[in-house]
């Protein structure tokens, strides 16, 4: 198993399943967004899902621990990013139900047949260029800022992409809301679902989960707050049954 890891590299563990993720603690490695999207996402038996910008592979990783859907495709930009998703998904068995390709996500429509998908997950960068600082760290920078594909780029490619009826699930910033919200809509994406989560119960929301439908008509249903922890160091109950834990 050791051997599955390269220099500067490191098992984390997953707690569903028994997966485990390679990731190098000196690129991006995930965070509590991705782990609260794959829990937020719904995927049904047989369905075909995709996750733009995959990273390390996490959100497909979780998908296939958690649902009974069919397949499972993560693309991801970076080359290093993708290396390590491939081997994360070999060391998991479960090269049979996720597939990882490189490419970039503004080019999705040419790599994968239109409507093709069921489900299309993503956790794309948050930040435009005017939106703090950019990391020195080349691949960090890309993970958080729009430098290699905006907002736009993921949800006009998802269009795309996605069937009919089919479902788009999306974890970003709230301050962004209102421009997320009227992109969908342009791209006839209708929002469905919205839930804000908040680090403490008495602080500003500090992200915003949504699923949005293809062709779907309007209506939101806007669930209720998430709130991640209970004090200093302690999940809620719902972190720690999202985590697995």
């Amino acid at each position: 198993m050791e051997n599955d890891l390269r220099p500067g590299e490191r098992f984390d563990d997953l707690h569903r399943n028994g997966y485990k993720i390679i990731q190098n603690k000196k690129k991006f490695c995930f965070g509590m967004d991705a782990v609260l999207l794959s829990g937020f996402a719904s995927v049904r038996e047989g369905e075909n899902v995709l996750d733009l910008g995959t990273g390390t592979g996490i959100i497909p990783i979780l998908l296939a621990g958690k649902t009974e859907g069919r397949h499972f495709t993560g693309l991801e930009i970076q080359t290093e990013s993708a290396d390590m998703a491939r081997r994360s998904v070999l060391h998991n068995h479960l090269e049979d139900r996720i597939s990882i390709i490189e490419g970039d996500i503004r080019e999705a429509g040419k790599i994968f047949p239109p409507a093709f998908f069921d489900v299309i997950t993503s956790n794309p960068p948050y930040m435009t260029g005017q939106h703090g600082l950019v990391n020195p760290n080349k691949e960090k920078a890309i993970a958080r800022h729009e430098i290699c594909c905006t907002l736009e780029d993921v949800v006009g490619q998802t269009a795309r992409l996605l069937r009919v009826g089919g479902r788009f699930y999306m974890v970003h910033r709230p301050f962004r809301l209102a421009e997320i919200l009227h992109m969908l809509v342009e791209y006839r994406l209708e929002p469905k679902r919205l839930q804000l989560v908040y680090p403490f119960i008495d602080k500003e929301p500090n992200m915003v989960l949504i699923e949005a439908v293809r062709g779907g008509r309007s209506r939101v249903q806007v669930e209720k707050p998430l709130i991640v922890y209970e004090k200093p160091g302690v999940y809620t109950e719902e972190i720690y049954d999202i985590y697995g834990y």
